[in-house]
């Protein structure tokens, strides 16, 4: 485990795998850069260096307040720096996150989006959503808050979130709650993406599974067509929202390496 400092002083954990071009992996919520490890090992099974990451508020990376969507680009800034520059691979929110980084500037060689949460205007939570899960955050009610986010930013039925609460994984969930707060916030900037994330001039690759959730086919669809350089690629042994290791470095390593 490495870590570098980023802008605001927060402290940002990583684990490189592998000696190729390095491909830094940005997970979605509730995701540590552990979760990565899979991914990163099969990257470098392809020739490549995978770059996995704690976002701040997770795992080994600490956390500075105010969060802003921009902090994290900034985070992200810094560990390509560290790393000699690469390709930003991100998952769900973090593939959101990745495409904002480079829309301000962070200078990724390729972006690899996979099942990014746009919305685009449509059946968005609750304004105050953030607000609200912070007030639980600070009242020490972080396992409320867990709830909340799958109850009402990821959609799950009572039932799921209730099997989830009472299942042995919901205790490795409650310390990440401050980085749903953020997760919140970010997605709730970046509902629609912006001018600037549509304006990138990287590389762009759309990423999603088959069989996986109608709004991420959707999503990932529109934002294929929203970007003129973008190529959408579904990966059929990625399912239901998860990601393919090696289903996934295939299609990386293919854009990468020719």
């Amino acid at each position: 485990m490495e870590q570098v400092e980023s802008a605001d002083g927060t402290r940002i954990a990583f684990e490189r795998i592998g000696e190729g071009r390095p491909v830094v992996i940005v997970g979605g919520a509730f995701s540590t850069r552990e979760a990565g490890v899979p991914l990163a090992r099969a990257l470098a099974d392809a020739g490549l260096q995978g770059v996995s990451v704690d976002r701040r508020a997770r795992g080994d990376s600490t956390d500075t307040a105010p969060y802003a969507p921009e902090r994290e680009a900034e985070d992200l800034a810094a560990v390509l720096e560290a790393v000699g520059g690469g390709a930003l691979l991100g998952h769900s929110s973090g593939a959101v996150l990745a495409l904002l980084a480079a829309g301000v500037g962070v200078p990724a060689s390729y972006l690899f989006l996979s099942e990014p949460p746009f919305r685009f205007g449509e059946g968005e939570p609750a304004d105050d959503l953030p607000e609200r899960l912070q007030a639980l955050v600070d009242a020490g009610r972080g396992d409320d808050a867990v709830v909340l986010f799958q109850r009402e930013a990821v959609g799950l039925p009572d039932a799921v979130v209730e099997q989830i609460r009472s299942s042995p994984m919901f205790a490795s969930l409650v310390p990440l709650a401050q980085s749903v707060v953020h997760d919140a916030l970010l997605t709730r900037a970046t509902s629609t993406p912006t001018a600037a994330m549509l304006a990138v001039r990287s590389p762009v690759t759309i990423l999603r599974g088959e069989p996986t959730f109608p709004m991420l086919v959707t999503a990932s669809e529109r934002l294929a067509a929203a970007i003129p350089q973008a190529e959408l690629v579904v990966v059929p042994e990625s399912h239901d929202h998860g990601v393919d290791p090696g289903g996934t470095a295939r299609e990386v390593r293919r854009r990468l390496q020719g």
